[in-house]
Parts: structure tokens; C-alpha cells; sequence
């Protein structure tokens, strides 16, 4: 028998939560937004919209922490600003879980519509985002380390966001850390992967011991695939083709609004 709050999949199910996992976990490592890919699948397949969120945060998170690894020479020299920033990114994740877990269901299904509409306008306005980081890193016009109360509040803001739902988290995070730091766009890549893998990972623990909604087989499938897909994207990830890529999330975002409507 299966776990309370779990349910027997079919072979088809399986085989797709473990696509929708690799996916994810590419995509994680290379901008971000693969929560779009993975919650609407777990909607289309009849799981509750709370019950989606929390077994997806629980899966998706080995394959975030697996991306920080393979980041790891972009991190070299970045210890002292990770370690502030991720106490500001676990924080916010905790406090965003616990909401998620007291704030009722409804409020989950009538709020989460909005925040994919931002992801997805996040997603669309990404290439112009990025020639305003890449212009930003040209000028080098900051002292390099400096990050100011901005970019603290941001990040802690951002976690909470992530804690609570977290789709095109890694996107806002590339964002805040581009324009507020003086490096290049993979050392700022390789951040945002650490400090999304973080709320994602705390977020989940909370989950873990505290959520009645966790189906442990969704979230393992999707660990599965998403360790694999991170572990890919962190080195391959950057040769997919940014328009495609772009277009397959906006659509399926698109899928999860309607859906959860």
C-alpha cells in the first residue's frame, strides 16, 4: 500500500514526472523557471495544487544543490558573500514555507495564477534583462564584493517568494545579483544556483516534517530526474537554444493558469 497522501501512478505518469524532473533540473541550471515545467504536470495528472507545490519543492531541490556543484569553480572566491547571502535566502525560504503551510489551500490556487504571470513575464523580458546585466558588467563601475542593503532585502524577499511557490525564483535572482554585483554572469549564475538549491532545500525539509500534502513518489521521481538534469545543465546546459527554451516554458505556464483557473 502506498503511503497516506500518495497515490499509484501508471507507467505512463512515471515516465512523464521523471521528463518533467530532467527538464526542470536543466533548466534550474541554466536560468531557472523549471518549477513552470514540473507543476503543471503534476496538475495535469490530477494531484491537488497544494500537494503539486510541496512534493515538487521536496523533488526539485537535490537537482538544484546538484547544478551549485557543478558551478563550483564559478563559486571559488565567492565564500564570504554566500555565506550572507544564503542565511538571507534560507530565512526567507522558511518564512515562505511556513506561509504556504498556515495560509488556507484557497489561497495557494487564487495567488499562485499571478505569480506564474510574473514568471512568465519574468521569462519574456529575459533576453533584455540580460544585455542590461551584461552592459552592467562592461562598466565594472562597483567595488568588487560590495553588495549593498538592496540587493540583502532582495535576496531575502526572493526567498520567501521561493519558499512559498518559487517558479522563475532563479530568473529574479539573476536580476538582483547581476545588477547589484561586480562579476560576470556565470560567477553570478553559479550563485543564484546556491541560493535557489538552499530555499529550495529548506523549503523542502520544512515540508518534510511539517506538510500533510507531500506525495513521496511524485517527489522522488522528480529528484530522480532533476539531480540528472541539473547535473547536465550545469555542463551542457548552455548550448540549448534560449528562444525554444523560452517558448517551451511560457507555453506551459500557460497550461498551469488555465489549469489552475
Amino acid at each position: 500500500m502506498p503511503p497516506p497522501g500518495n497515490r499509484r501512478l501508471s507507467a505512463l505518469e512515471v515516465v512523464a514526472i521523471l521528463a518533467a524532473g530532467l527538464a526542470a533540473g536543466t533548466i534550474n541550471a541554466v536560468v531557472g523557471s523549471g518549477t513552470l515545467i514540473t507543476f503543471p504536470v503534476l496538475l495535469a495528472f490530477g494531484f491537488a495544487p497544494v500537494t503539486a507545490n510541496v512534493s515538487n519543492t521536496l523533488g526539485l531541490a537535490p537537482g538544484a544543490l546538484t547544478s551549485a556543484f557543478g558551478y563550483r569553480r564559478e563559486l571559488e572566491g565567492q565564500g564570504r558573500r554566500a555565506r550572507r547571502l544564503a542565511g538571507l535566502s534560507i530565512s526567507g525560504a522558511v518564512l515562505g514555507a511556513v506561509l504556504l503551510l498556515e495560509l488556507p489551500a484557497s489561497a495557494f490556487k487564487t495567488i499562485v495564477p499571478a505569480f506564474i504571470v510574473l514568471a512568465l513575464l519574468l521569462i519574456l523580458a529575459q533576453p533584455r534583462l540580460g544585455r542590461a546585466l551584461a552592459a552592467h558588467a562592461e562598466r565594472r563601475d562597483r567595488v568588487r564584493g560590495q553588495e549593498g542593503p538592496a540587493v540583502f532585502g532582495a535576496v531575502f524577499v526572493t526567498g520567501v517568494y521561493g519558499g512559498y511557490f518559487g517558479a522563475a525564483q532563479g530568473i529574479m535572482l539573476l536580476a538582483i545579483l547581476g545588477l547589484g554585483l561586480d562579476e560576470s554572469l556565470q560567477r553570478v549564475n553559479a550563485l543564484k544556483n546556491l541560493l535557489a538549491g538552499l530555499a529550495n532545500l529548506v523549503s523542502g525539509i520544512v515540508f518534510a516534517f511539517a506538510a500533510p500534502h507531500v506525495d513521496w513518489t511524485a517527489a522522488a521521481l522528480l529528484a530522480v530526474g532533476s539531480v540528472t538534469g541539473g547535473a547536465l545543465g550545469a555542463r551542457y546546459g548552455r548550448r540549448l537554444s534560449p528562444d525554444a527554451l523560452r517558448a517551451l516554458i511560457v507555453a506551459v505556464g500557460i497550461v498551469a493558469i488555465v489549469r489552475l483557473i
